[in-house]
C-alpha cells in the first residue's frame, strides 16, 4: 500500500542541463482530472493535498510528469475550463500553499509538473469580463469578443457554439453580443488585442515562477477570431456533419472564420519565448479541428519557434482498426515537418479506450498492449488516470450526471461524466477509497474490482503490467525520440521500426484476439523480452498471440 507523501521538507532541485531541456520528447505524461482523483477532506470532491498523498504510487508507474486539469478559482459551470482567476485555486481544491507544496513533492520524485491552461476565454465572473460588460469605454471594454446584432436584432453571423446554440450571447448592460464558443459563461477572449496577450502571458510568468514545468494549452487553435467576423460556410454541400456526434449542428460548419486563424502563430511564437526563458518548461496543446490535425501540428510545433507538442482526437475516435491507427500515424509522421505530436488514446472529454477500442476484448490483455501502443508511437504519450488500471466507460444515470454538454444533448449524447468518474483505490468500499463522503459523481461498481492497491497486490495484474513496460521502457531511447518506419504486416497488426543513432528497435502488435506469426525478410531479430507481453521474436519471423506484442532489437 503507498503511504502518504512525505512533504515536511523543501525539496532541492536539480542544476537544469542541456539534457534536462528535452526532457519531454518521448516523455510519458500522467494526467490528472483533481476533482475525481482523491480527496483528502472528505467533501466528495477529489483536491490538491489528495493528489500529494497519491504522489509514490504515481511515481511508481514509471512515468515523468504529471498534468493537472484546472484547479483555478471558478464557479464550475465547466468544472474548471472556466476561469474567474487565474492566479489562485478554488478553495475546493485546497490553497496556493496545497499546489506549492504537491509541486516539490513532484519534483523530489523525479516528476515533472505541468497544469492546464485556459485562455481562449474566461468565466463571466472573471473580474475581466465584468469591467469589460461594464460599458462600451472602459480600460477592458476591448478584451473580449464583442459585437453589434443584425438590423433584425440577430446575432452578429452564424457562428456556433460547440455546446450547443449560437456562439453569441446577448449583454443586456452594454446591448451587444459578446462571443462564446463553448458555455455562454465562457466569453471568448479577444487575442487582436495586445494587452490580451500581455495579461495571459503574465498568468503563464506566475506558474512557472512558482515552478511548473510547462502547460498543457487547452483549445490551443481557438485564440483568435475573424476580425470582420465573416459567416462559416457550411462543410459539405450535402449538409453531412464531420463530428461523430451528428446530434450537434456544430458540426456541419467549416469553422474557417471562428478559429484557427493565421494571427494565431505570431501568438504562439511569443508564448515560446517566455517559455524559453524557463529552461525545461514545455508546452502541449490541444488542437481541434477536423482534418486539419497535420497541418495545424506541424505549424503549432515548428521546432525552437512555437509550442513544443500538439495532440489531437485522431486517436481519440471510435475507429481502431490497424489500417486507421497506421494511417493516422503515417499521415502525421509525413507531415510534421520539424515538429512533435503528443498522443493519447483516453482523455476526460472522451469515452475511455478500454470500452471504446476495448470493447468485447479481454481487458487484462487489450489494456496493456493499448497503453504500450501508445508509448511506441513516436511522440509523446499521455496517459489518463485509471487508463493504467484498465478502467472501462462508466454509464451515469441522467439523474446523476453534472456535465452541461451531456444534459443538453442526452440521451443521444450522454457527454463526458462517464470517464470522469471518481479512481477506485480500494475494493472493499463503496466509494473506493476514494473519498468518506458521497463523491460528486459515482464510483462505478465494476471499478471496484480494478482498484489500484487490489491490483497492486496481483504481479500480472493490468496496473502492474503497465508499470514493467514504462519501467522497461525508460533507458529505450529509441523508443523515446527515435524515428518511425511502418513494415507490411497482416491484416490487424501494426509493425514499425524505431531508430535513434545506430539503435533500432522493432515493434509488433496485434490487435486481434487470434495469433499471427509474422516473417520479416532480410531482418535479423533479436528479442529484448518487453515485460507483460509473451511476443517473441527469432531471427526473421515474430510470434504473436491474440493482443500481444513483441519488441526486438534489430541487428545489422
Amino acid at each position: 500500500m503507498f503511504e502518504e507523501a512525505d512533504t515536511g521538507q523543501e525539496a532541492v532541485m536539480p542544476e537544469e542541463t542541456t539534457a534536462d531541456r528535452d526532457w519531454w520528447r518521448g516523455a510519458v505524461i500522467y494526467q490528472i482530472y483533481p476533482r475525481s482523483f482523491n480527496d483528502s477532506n472528505n467533501d466528495g470532491i477529489g483536491d490538491l493535498n489528495g493528489v500529494t498523498a497519491r504522489l509514490d504510487y504515481i511515481a511508481s508507474l514509471g512515468v515523468d510528469a504529471i498534468w493537472l486539469s484546472p484547479f483555478f478559482t471558478s464557479p464550475m459551470d465547466d468544472f474548471g475550463y472556466d476561469v474567474s482567476d487565474y492566479e489562485d485555486v478554488d478553495p475546493m481544491f485546497g490553497s496556493l500553499a496545497d499546489f506549492d507544496r504537491m509541486t516539490r513533492a513532484a519534483h523530489e520524485r523525479g516528476l515533472k509538473v505541468m497544469i492546464d491552461l485556459v485562455i481562449s476565454h474566461t468565466s463571466d465572473q472573471h473580474a475581466w469580463f465584468k469591467e469589460s460588460r461594464a460599458s462600451k469605454d472602459n480600460p477592458k471594454a476591448d478584451w473580449y469578443v464583442w459585437a453589434d446584432g443584425k438590423p433584425d436584432g440577430t446575432p452578429p453571423n452564424n457562428w456556433l457554439s460547440l455546446f450547443g446554440g449560437p456562439a453569441w450571447e446577448w449583454d443586456s448592460r452594454r446591448c451587444q453580443f459578446y462571443m462564446h464558443n463553448f458555455l455562454t459563461s465562457q466569453p471568448d477572449l479577444n487575442f487582436h488585442n495586445r494587452e490580451v496577450q500581455d495579461a495571459v502571458l503574465d498568468v503563464a510568468r506566475f506558474w512557472l515562477d512558482r515552478g511548473v514545468d510547462g502547460f498543457r494549452l487547452d483549445t490551443v487553435n481557438f485564440y483568435f477570431h475573424d476580425a470582420e467576423l465573416r459567416d462559416n460556410p457550411p462543410l459539405n454541400s450535402d449538409g453531412a456533419p464531420s463530428t461523430v456526434d451528428p446530434t450537434n449542428p456544430y458540426g456541419f460548419q467549416n469553422h474557417i472564420y471562428d478559429k484557427t486563424r493565421p494571427e494565431n502563430l505570431v501568438f504562439l511564437e511569443r508564448f515560446r519565448a517566455l517559455l524559453d526563458k524557463y529552461p525545461g518548461a514545455t508546452s502541449v496543446g490541444e488542437i481541434g479541428a477536423d482534418g486539419q490535425a497535420v497541418e495545424l501540428t506541424a505549424s503549432y510545433t515548428e521546432e525552437n519557434k512555437r509550442i513544443h507538442m500538439a495532440y489531437s482526437f485522431d486517436l481519440l475516435t471510435p475507429q481502431h482498426s490497424a489500417a486507421y491507427i497506421r494511417r493516422i500515424v503515417e499521415e502525421m509522421n509525413a507531415g510534421i515537418g520539424s515538429g512533435w505530436a503528443s498522443w493519447a488514446l483516453s482523455n476526460h472529454d472522451v469515452q475511455r479506450v478500454a470500452s471504446r477500442w476495448g470493447a468485447g476484448k479481454n481487458p487484462a490483455k487489450f489494456a496493456p498492449l493499448g497503453a504500450a501502443l501508445c508509448a511506441s508511437l513516436r511522440g509523446t504519450p499521455c496517459l489518463y488516470q485509471g487508463e493504467e488500471l484498465g478502467l472501462p466507460q462508466v454509464e451515469v444515470p441522467f439523474e446523476k450526471l453534472q456535465d452541461p454538454y451531456g444534459i443538453r444533448f442526452w440521451p443521444e449524447y450522454k457527454g463526458r461524466d462517464g470517464c470522469r468518474t471518481p479512481m477506485p483505490w480500494v475494493k472493499n468500499n463503496a466509494n473506493g477509497g476514494f473519498s468518506d463522503a458521497e463523491p460528486w459523481l459515482p464510483v462505478a461498481s465494476e471499478h471496484l474490482q480494478l482498484a489500484a492497491f487490489e491490483q497492486d497486490k496481483d504481479e500480472g495484474s493490468i496496473l502492474n503490467r503497465n508499470r514493467a513496460f514504462f519501467a522497461w521502457r525508460q533507458d529505450k531511447t529509441p523508443l523515446r525520440k527515435g524515428d518511425m518506419v511502418f513494415l507490411e504486416s497482416p491484416e490487424e497488426t501494426l509493425v514499425f521500426t524505431r531508430s535513434f543513432d545506430d539503435a533500432t528497435i522493432l515493434c509488433a502488435f496485434n490487435l486481434s484476439a487470434e495469433p499471427a506469426t509474422i516473417t520479416l525478410e532480410g531482418l535479423t531479430l533479436e528479442d529484448l523480452g518487453a515485460p507483460g507481453f509473451t511476443g517473441t521474436a527469432d531471427g526473421g519471423t515474430i510470434s504473436l498471440q491474440g493482443l500481444d506484442a513483441c519488441f526486438a532489437k534489430v541487428k545489422s
